[in-house]
């Protein structure tokens, strides 16, 4: 698991119609609550954004 920013996570992308960001991933409110109160900030649905992947994996 990573840290957390949402901001190079595959999952945090921009909705045209809410005019903003959001988080795809589909969390219940226990997930969610366990998040928020959690001493540990590691998002467990973190991926990262790597947009070259598929380039390196065509080498």
């Amino acid at each position: 698991m990573a840290d957390t920013n949402c901001e190079l996570c595959s999952n945090y992308v921009y909705d045209e119609d809410c005019d903003g960001y959001i988080c795809l991933v589909n969390m219940d409110e226990d997930d969610y609550s366990r998040y928020i109160v959690s001493n540990d900030k590691k998002c467990p649905y973190f991926r990262l954004d790597d947009e070259y992947a598929i380039v390196r994996k065509q080498n």
